[in-house]
């Protein structure tokens, strides 16, 4: 398994760092077996498997369900979790023991949280100094879309430039080990990954991070009925798996399913 650390090496010797969200057992086993880098769980399960219209209904409950489930398939990869919708903003108090119970008990090898405000400053560096990693998101983070007024591209302006140049420079000096650059222009994340020592990883954030991050429902067609500008198809299972499913229909209904070679005879 890769750590930390290594890389941190990668990010120096300008080799990219590969990572895909996973949210079960068979997508992490398979992304492990394709040899990611990293492994996301991330909030966005909300949406490509439980069908809500935002991140913004899943729980902490969820986040561990379905976080342990993506350890048992991928043991052997580095695996981040993102904590849900509010689970850092009550108080800190609240926020580290919700980072405690979600780092332990789902056996991450990090934490991701959204924001770069000082609320999460602090946190971030109580959870460090805990022996918690955590990645900080910044740019687009969706559990604040009804704050943006929905999915919008960060950092155009000059102010939000440097707002967010800002708080990637805050972020490291917190401790965090990484940073999530999501839906920012490519030259914003070019500045911020030139000026600091941890890796970044974009998500329609441009060529210049250190990595790139897709969903798994995304990158395979899986149960998505169109792409963001950002994200690439890389296979298309929903017409795989209709097709495959019709035959099956089809074969059932005209008693050609099960045939002799899917019986016990005797």
């Amino acid at each position: 398994m890769l750590r930390i650390n290594d890389f941190q090496t990668m990010k120096k010797e300008g080799k990219p760092i590969a990572m895909v969200t996973a949210y079960d057992y068979p997508s992490a086993k398979m992304a492990e077996a394709a040899d990611v880098d990293m492994i996301l769980v991330g909030d966005s399960l909300g949406m490509v498997v439980l069908g809500y219209e935002s991140t913004v209904q899943v729980t902490l409950d969820d986040m561990l369900h379905h976080a342990k489930a993506v350890k048992r398939g991928a043991k052997d990869t580095y695996i981040v979790v993102d904590m849900p919708f509010m689970s850092c903003h009550a108080s800190l108090e609240s926020a580290v023991n919700n980072a405690a119970r979600l780092f332990r008990e789902s056996g991450a090898n990090a934490l991701k949280i959204e924001g770069g405000t000082e609320n999460i400053l602090e946190l971030t560096e109580r959870l460090t100094n805990g022996g918690i990693p955590v990645i900080i998101h910044l740019g687009l983070m969706p559990q604040s879309v009804n704050v943006y007024g929905g999915y919008k591209v960060q950092g155009r302006s000059e102010e939000a430039a440097a707002r967010i140049l800002r708080e990637a420079l805050e972020a490291e000096k917190s401790g965090a080990v990484g940073l999530l650059l999501e839906c920012i222009p490519e030259p914003l994340a070019n500045e911020i990954t030139g000026k600091v020592s941890i890796p970044t990883i974009g998500i329609g954030s441009g060529r210049g991070c250190d990595g790139q991050v897709l969903v798994y429902h995304d990158l395979l067609k899986y149960g998505v009925d169109r792409l963001a500008k950002f994200a690439k198809g890389y296979a298309d299972l929903n017409n795989i798996a209709s097709e495959a499913i019709g035959t099956y229909v089809e074969q059932v209904k005209s008693g050609m399913f099960p045939d002799d070679e899917h019986v016990f005879l005797k």
